[in-house]
């Protein structure tokens, strides 16, 4: 028989353990590129965190040019360039509107499903996943990556049944959210082959805060106030954005910016504050000239009310707690060192974080698949060939607005098509 004669090679056998936005997408590719895949999904749903992202809006992707979005990721940039080249935010856009969820572009570069559909879009992508060719197994509990001479043989799920594979990706998510079945389960099957798994914790997470501020101020929101994380006496670079007082703490986007290096802080021991700038645009001495100007050319009228053309009305009373000023006394009558307060609080308006809200109430997990022992090129392992790895299982976390889910989307884009195919 002539090399021309020899008979085509079998369809590889791809496992993908996970049905979230990651392995969906892996899945997905890795049918179309004539594998043999299935998806095996521990619940009796498929993209239940898709489903529920950014409280039911989904964030798809974020609007910002490639080197800025990869310098969101910090020293996890680097890895992320090969899979955001092959597949990044206008193809994210493109193949949501080929689904039939088209995006649109909001404030801040953020792009959203129109009419803000996230179980809509979670749906249709596991709809094209199957029409792409995959299976999809629910309540199909991996409890082992079986391996052979370091090499994939399979997947065991449950006790007794082993699914034959010639390629695994594991994209089972992190710990965030753990009612959607994102319980860690990746971690023990990647540790259980020698991977080494970066300490994880919850990032995106609202943070909670000491005393009764807060919950005098449940429901306010405070939009562009600078905000610095405070750890033993030493300021962060300040970032502008909006967030919100709730009964236990302090949440909204700027806040969850902030979470993870408050987390870290917080499990070594250190002090952590929040520090608010309530009047970012004046500086201390624009700031002095003004309530000078508004407590003279205001002189009969009582401070509480000169405070309202500055504040949220359910703020004046807290601050003039704070900085044991009366509200009832006239403009006229405030003294140099009760000015002095007010400013102060009003550019260093502080609260004591005492912890946070947890992996219940996080966005993303911080740690995961050490990504040393990962080919940014494949998603393959470096350790066992045949196993991929794809989205929130990586010790990858970006900041909000998209960043994570296109993440996912790309690992997983990248993983099931090395999968399938054997390489680049």
């Amino acid at each position: 028989m002539t090399h021309a004669d020899s008979p085509p090679r079998p369809p590889r056998k791809v496992v993908v353990v996970g049905g979230g936005a990651a392995g969906l997408m892996a899945a997905g590719i890795a049918a179309s590129q004539g594998a043999r895949v299935t998806v095996l999904e521990k619940t009796g749903r498929t993209g239940t965190k898709l489903g529920i992202t950014g409280k039911g809006r989904c964030n798809l992707t974020n609007s910002a040019p490639l080197e800025l979005f990869l310098k969101a990721y910090g020293h996890q940039r680097q890895f992320l360039r090969q899979a955001f080249m092959r597949f990044f935010s206008s193809d994210l856009v493109a193949f949501a509107e080929s689904l039939g969820i088209p995006a649109e572009l909001e404030p801040g570069g953020k792009y959203f499903p129109t009419g803000n559909r996230a179980p809509e879009f979670a749906e249709a992508l596991a709809e094209w996943t199957v029409a792409s060719g995959a299976a999809i197994d629910k309540n199909s509990a991996v409890s082992e990556i079986v391996v052979r001479d370091r090499r994939i043989a399979g997947v065991r799920v449950g006790s007794h049944k082993v699914v034959p594979a010639d390629a695994v990706i594991i994209a089972t998510g992190g710990l965030s959210y753990p009612e959607t079945g994102s319980t860690g389960d990746g971690y023990s099957l990647a540790r259980a082959l020698g991977h080494t798994i970066v300490p994880t914790r919850p990032a995106l997470v609202p943070l909670e805060t000491k005393g009764d501020i807060a919950p005098r101020l449940q429901g306010l929101s405070l939009h562009d106030v600078a905000v610095r994380l405070i750890t033993q006496d030493r300021p962060q670079a300040a970032l502008l954005g909006d967030l919100v007082f709730t009964h236990y703490g302090l949440s909204g986007p700027v806040i969850l910016l902030v979470s993870l290096d408050a987390v870290d802080s917080l499990s070594a021991g250190k002090k952590v504050e929040i520090s608010f700038d309530l009047l970012p645009s004046l500086d201390e001495r624009a700031l002095e000239s003004h309530l000078l100007e508004r407590f003279s050319g205001l002189g009969t009228k009582q401070l509480q009310n000169i405070l309202k053309e500055l504040l949220p009305s359910s703020l004046v009373p807290v601050c003039l707690d704070l900085a044991d000023v009366s509200g009832n006394i006239t403009g006229s009558q405030v003294t140099t060192a009760e000015r002095r307060r007010l400013r102060h609080l009003l550019k260093d308006f502080r609260l004591t974080v005492t912890g946070h809200q947890g992996y219940a109430e996080a966005t993303v997990t911080a740690g995961g698949v050490d990504l040393a022992e990962v080919d940014p090129r494949t998603m393959q392992s470096r350790l066992v060939a045949g196993l991929y790895f794809a989205g929130e299982v990586l010790d990858i976390d970006g900041p909000t607005g998209g960043y994570n889910l296109q993440a996912a989307f790309s690992t997983g884009r990248l993983a099931g098509h090395s999968a399938a195919t054997g390489g680049p």
